[in-house]
């Protein structure tokens, strides 16, 4: 939230005067947002990040966003693809290519992020990498997949988790793999989405990221012309995003 090391310890100090038995992390959270609107008013206009996300409609949204970060991590993207398997075919939400090595990908996303991603994503993901491979070896297509990659926004299964390291599957979660966990590739290269907004619906949002614009960055760099040219959306309502966006900007980059 953009706190020195002083706010941190004036925020958490109140809140420890006020922890009893039973607490929620829920109640907790509260506590944060409430004494750190006195040093970054911007909190205001702002939702937990994990709660944001889990904000986000599956698709397009949260497909869009996990293809702009692997973007930003150097991946060359293909959204939306069907891929050629010795038996069938099969839709997959990407592709992405790096270094000569391609991956295909599957984003799932929870609404309540203290749910699992269970054994089956894990199980599917193998099977479909397993019938495109035998496709590619027997010069059905020529398109070579190496790896399949599993995006979510919450934590993984104990078998999920045995399962994709036996398989050799890329699993990313909230906090994994080491250094590369989806909270903390977003709060380390401040790509923080549109839904962590306070204040703007979901059907506003929804027009945004038809426009191709999910995080506050990209809003930011947009002239609001155009803005309102993409998205239909009126010039007071684009108004009033933008300035939610400003004011939360202040927030997030300086931390």
């Amino acid at each position: 939230m953009g706190a020195d090391s002083y706010v941190a310890d004036e925020v958490s100090g109140r809140i420890e005067r006020r922890l009893y038995d039973g607490i929620t992390t829920q109640m907790i959270l509260k506590l944060i947002f409430t004494y750190m609107r006195k040093y970054k008013p911007g909190v205001s206009h702002l939702f937990d990040l994990k709660q944001g996300i889990s904000l986000m409609e599956p698709k397009p949204e949260f497909e869009l966003f996990i293809q702009v970060l692997l973007g930003h991590a150097g991946f060359e993207v293909t959204p939306n693809q069907v891929l050629r398997g010795k038996c069938v075919e099969h839709e997959v939400d990407a592709i992405a290519m790096k270094d000569g090595v391609s991956y295909f990908v599957e984003v799932k996303h929870h609404f309540s992020y203290h749910a699992l991603t269970g054994l089956d994503e894990s199980r599917i993901a193998w099977a479909v990498l397993d019938d495109v491979s035998e496709a590619y070896a027997a010069g059905l297509t020529d398109l070579k997949i190496d790896r399949a990659v599993i995006v979510t926004n919450t934590r993984y299964s104990e078998h999920a988790i045995r399962y994709g390291k036996c398989k050799n599957l890329i699993q990313i979660g909230w906090t994994s793999p080491e250094h590369f966990g989806l909270g903390e590739a977003i709060e380390k290269n401040k790509l923080y989405p549109l839904s962590c907004l306070r204040g703007v619906t979901r059907e506003e949002r929804l027009r945004l990221v038809e426009a191709g614009i999910v995080l506050i960055k990209q809003l930011l760099a947009q002239d609001r012309g155009a803005i309102e040219s993409k998205t239909g959306l009126p010039h007071a309502t684009v108004e009033s995003i933008i300035e939610k966006a400003k004011h939360s900007a202040n927030t997030l980059w300086d931390s």
